[in-house]
C-alpha cells in the first residue's frame, strides 16, 4: 500500500494506492468514512487482482477540510482532477453508499470518463428512515473522547457492529485525530456532513439520473442485514427498483449489514462478485 496526496480542484486529496493488475478501480468511501474503509476487500483479494486507489473525499481522512464545497459537484470535481492528475482517461468506479451516489453522479455528467460502475448498497432510494438509522453513526461527530480507545470502546457497542474484524482496525484509526493530551475527535465535521447529504445525497434528482445512465453497472446489496431499527439500510426492493430502471444494470445479494458486508464473508463474496462482473 502506498499513500499519496494530490492537488485537485484547489485542495490535497490523499488516496491509498494497491499495486495489481488492471483495469484500475477508484473506491469512493460513504459519507463519514475514508479511504481505509475498503481494507477489507483488499484483505480479501481486490488487491492484486485488480489497481485499486481508495480516495478520502474532502473533509474525510488525510484530505483537505475546506470550510464549505461539499456538493455533489464538488466531490465529482475532485474526483475528476484526480485522474486528470494521474493520466487516467477512463476508469472503474465503485461507491459504498454516499460514493455510490457520486459514482451515479460522475457517469451523468462525466459519462466519457467511466467504463463500469460498482455501486455497494446505493440505491436511488434508501430506506424511507435512513436518517434516523444514520443517527448512532452520526452521533460520533463532534465528541471527544478521552482517548482512542474510550472511542474504539463506543464504537464496539454500535448496533450495526455485529463482529469485530481486525480490517476495521485501520479504517477507525483513521476516522480521528488523537491530540497531545491523549483525547481523540472524529475528522469529519458535522457541518460539512451535514452539507454532503442536503447538497449531495438529498439534493440531487437520482431517480431521473437512473434513466440516463447506460454504463455496465453492478449493486451489490446487504438486504437481509439488520443495520439499525430492525431493519437492512437498502432493502432489496429498493435496491431493485435502481436496478430495473438502470439499462444496464445487474444485482447481486452479499451477507452482512451495510457497515459489516465490507469484511469476513461479505468482503469474500463482493471481492468474488467483483472479479466475475470484470472479467466476464
Amino acid at each position: 500500500m502506498k499513500s499519496h496526496l494530490i492537488k485537485t480542484n484547489t485542495i490535497q486529496l490523499h488516496y491509498l494506492e494497491f499495486e495489481g493488475h488492471q483495469p484500475t478501480l477508484i473506491f469512493m468511501h460513504g459519507l463519514t468514512a475514508n479511504a481505509h474503509a475498503f481494507d477489507g476487500l483488499i484483505a480479501a483479494g481486490l488487491s492484486p487482482a485488480f489497481h485499486v486507489l481508495s480516495v478520502d473525499l474532502r473533509g474525510r481522512g488525510e484530505s483537505d477540510a475546506p470550510v464549505s464545497g461539499y456538493a455533489m459537484k464538488d466531490h465529482a470535481a475532485d474526483i475528476v482532477g484526480l485522474m486528470d492528475a494521474l493520466n487516467i482517461d477512463k476508469a472503474i468506479l465503485a461507491g459504498h453508499s454516499f460514493g455510490g451516489f457520486l459514482a451515479l453522479y460522475l457517469a451523468k455528467y462525466f459519462p466519457e470518463r467511466i467504463d463500469k460502475i460498482i455501486l455497494i448498497d446505493a440505491a436511488a432510494n434508501m430506506h424511507p428512515n435512513t436518517k434516523e438509522m444514520l443517527g448512532p453513526a452520526l452521533g460520533r461527530l463532534g465528541q471527544t473522547f478521552s482517548s482512542f480507545n474510550a472511542y474504539l470502546e463506543k464504537i464496539k457497542a454500535m448496533p450495526y457492529l455485529t463482529f469485530w474484524d481486525e480490517q476495521m482496525l485501520s479504517y477507525y484509526q483513521a476516522d480521528v485525530k488523537t491530540h497531545a493530551d491523549g483525547t481523540a475527535s472524529c475528522i469529519p465535521q458535522q457541518d460539512h456532513m451535514m452539507e454532503s447529504v442536503l447538497k449531495g445525497s438529498l439534493g440531487e434528482p437520482w431517480l431521473d439520473y437512473l434513466q440516463t445512465v447506460d454504463h455496465s453497472t453492478i449493486l451489490i446489496n446487504a438486504a437481509d442485514g439488520v443495520y439499525t431499527m430492525d431493519a437492512a439500510l437498502l432493502p432489496e426492493e429498493n435496491a431493485m427498483e435502481t436496478v430495473k430502471l438502470m439499462k444496464n444494470c445487474i444485482y447481486a445479494k452479499v451477507p452482512g449489514n451495510h457497515q459489516t458486508m465490507l469484511y469476513g464473508e461479505g468482503a469474500k463474496e463482493i471481492v468474488s462478485i467483483i472479479k466475475h462482473f470484470l472479467n466476464q
